[in-house]
């Protein structure tokens, strides 16, 4: 066999290499490095399976084609712990990002647990901007808060923070427009943002929008809502998305919707009804979904239209794969509106809100089984409209 040994292999004008056919083996024990740029140096015309590091994103991406783009390499592991608190055990991991406290107004903080265990809350990092009322989705390996209420008008933008990795988010890409007040749900690939309202839409937005969640870049459309809505609900199955309830506005008149739309999550289109809640609500700013491969869960919120909003402590759900109206569930021990939803395969969690006070609880339940939450743990900071995301719902 021969060996040849070299340090460069280039063409004359270095713009190119050797292409290498047929089975090659790297033997070296130290690293391989590809090619190394930041997002605006990608090639012009890659070739698919083509490897290089991202040096803006942090991540190694390949190119999957002309319609797909680059995609990043990420790690999948949902059984993160390692900390103390409710973080001393292995499981899937539960965040609780931004929120609304009064003085001194919209929050950046996020909060995270380890949801198979009980106990306190810990700092995970910051996200990129301060605000509340925005909408989540999340992969196994990354999450994102989509728009938001500023403390002057409302925000575009995407942040995501990796699960694995305690720190501060990095902007992700926009919205369509400007929002606040709409629900978000996701599974493995692809997520969703939903209803809400805007500069120019405080009676509602039916509009639709999705990200593909490993691609950074800005929201596409995919199709409408069965009508205007405000502060609904979001759940999901590996197929389904769903979202239910809210309400409308007009002067003087707020009305709460009891209806529940479906879509196919990797299809664009408008929605479908899939049936009713048996208890017309709106989310209040409860932000995040609770649900499994097969159940899917409305949480709280409110469920009389006047101002201030009264809570109510009751939980719904639904079975996400036929279709039919949503079914007594349990309650909660707080009633409670604006909280943080979020779960894995077995448990849902609740944290956050207000009742009218904030409240810095965390509550749970066992999604395989019907019955009431029990206490959980705290939050450092009270806080109301708080986004809640897991690297383990019912969407993966």
């Amino acid at each position: 066999m021969s060996e040849i040994r070299v340090n460069n292999l280039s063409n004359e004008s270095s713009t190119g290499g050797p292409t290498i056919t047929g089975i090659t083996t790297f033997s070296g024990t130290n690293f391989f490095v590809p090619p190394v740029g930041d997002t605006a140096q990608r090639p012009e015309n890659p070739q698919k399976g083509a490897l290089r590091f991202n040096t803006d994103s942090k991540h190694l991406e390949y190119f999957r084609g002309d319609t797909i783009g680059w995609t990043e390499v990420e790690a999948s592991n949902e059984e993160l712990g390692g900390g103390t608190g409710s973080n001393t055990g292995f499981g899937t991991r539960g965040l609780f990002l931004n929120g609304f406290v009064p003085s001194p107004g919209q929050q950046n903080i996020i909060d995270y647990i380890t949801i198979s265990t009980l106990g306190d809350a810990q700092d995970f990092g910051d996200s990129t901007f301060k605000a509340f009322q925005d909408s989540v989705c999340s992969s196994r390996t990354r999450s994102f808060i989509m728009g938001g209420s500023l403390a002057a008008g409302q925000t575009e933008d995407i942040s995501t923070n990796v699960f694995s990795s305690l720190g501060n988010g990095v902007k992700f890409g926009e919205l369509t427009d400007k929002n606040y007040g709409c629900k978000g749900l996701s599974d493995a690939t692809r997520g969703m943002n939903a209803g809400g309202e805007g500069p120019s839409s405080s009676a509602g937005i039916n509009l639709m929008e999705y990200i593909t969640m490993a691609s950074e870049g800005a929201a596409k459309d995919f199709g409408d809502l069965s009508g205007l809505r405000i502060g609904l609900y979001s759940t999901m199955n590996t197929t389904r998305g769903f979202f239910a309830g809210g309400r409308t506005a007009s002067p003087g008149t707020v009305a709460l919707h009891n209806n529940i739309d479906y879509v196919t999550i990797q299809t664009t289109g408008n929605a479908t009804d899939f049936g009713d809640l048996y208890l017309a609500a709106s989310s209040g700013g409860m932000s995040g979904s609770v649900c499994n491969a097969t159940r899917g869960c409305i949480v709280a919120g409110y469920n009389y239209p006047s101002n201030p909003y009264p809570a109510f402590d009751t939980i719904q759900y639904i079975t996400t794969a036929t279709l039919g109206n949503s079914q007594d569930f349990g309650d909660l021990v707080t009633a409670r509106t604006g909280g943080a939803l979020c779960s894995s395969p077995t448990r849902g969690v609740t944290a956050c809100g207000s009742n009218p006070s904030l409240t810095n609880s965390i509550e749970c339940f066992q999604l395989t089984t019907l019955g009431n939450a029990v206490d959980f743990g705290d939050v450092a900071t009270a806080r109301r409209t708080v986004a809640g995301a897991s690297n383990g719902h019912g969407g993966l």
